[in-house]
């Protein structure tokens, strides 16, 4: 499941900060005698990093914003890395968030068992654990336009916003059926009484 995102607004006391990606508690600087055309200019100052994000009156400018969901958070930490790093340049350079997006899920099949050397081949090892075909078909996509940003071909990525905004989805698409029901499943099961645990185990001749 993705992590919870607060966008950052105007005057709040928190939200998600855009430089370390944690709702944090705010604190507001106003810059007087700015000079910049008579407007009304603020720093909004993150209690967890520290940083300062930059306002003109009701919008940030610095950095800028993105509509871009927070990745889920049982995908691993290179993995969330990436994406972080893709989430925060998508706007001004598409290709790049896509070719970045490539390398997640390259490492995203190593967090699910695969080698993670040649994407092809991790999917194809993977369908044939019972990867279903929808995850599959996700995979490709992502792997097919990142490899594309990187190599460029017959898809046209540049300054194609929506494309790139479709690869994170489907990384937490993949994430959540993959990784998220999976571990929910198995604390469900793993809470049940040890009792009722031993007598599956006992149908099952475990």
């Amino acid at each position: 499941m993705s992590q919870n995102y607060y966008p950052p607004r105007r005057d709040k006391n928190a939200f998600t900060c855009p430089f370390c990606n944690v709702y944090a508690v705010q604190s507001w600087q106003r810059l007087d005698n700015s000079g910049y055309e008579g407007k009304n200019l603020h720093f909004s100052y993150c209690n967890h990093c520290y940083k300062k994000g930059l306002w003109l009156d009701a919008q940030m400018i610095f950095p800028k914003q993105t509509n871009i969901s927070m990745p889920n958070e049982d995908l691993a930490e290179d993995v969330k890395e990436l994406y972080l790093q893709a989430r925060n340049i998508y706007s001004e350079s598409p290709r790049g968030a896509c070719a970045l997006l490539r390398l997640a899920v390259q490492k995203l099949c190593i967090q699910l068992g695969e080698k993670g050397k040649d994407l092809n081949t991790d999917i194809a090892n993977l369908v044939k654990k019972g990867l279903p075909e929808k995850i599959q078909k996700a995979l490709d996509i992502v792997r097919l336009v990142g490899n594309n940003a990187v190599h460029p071909g017959l898809i046209v990525i540049e300054d194609n916003l929506e494309m790139a905004s479709s690869l994170f989805e489907l990384i937490n698409i993949i994430a959540e059926k993959m990784i998220s029901e999976p571990n929910r499943l198995n604390e469900l099961y793993n809470s049940l009484p040890q009792s009722k645990l031993d007598e599956i185990s006992k149908r099952d001749g475990n």
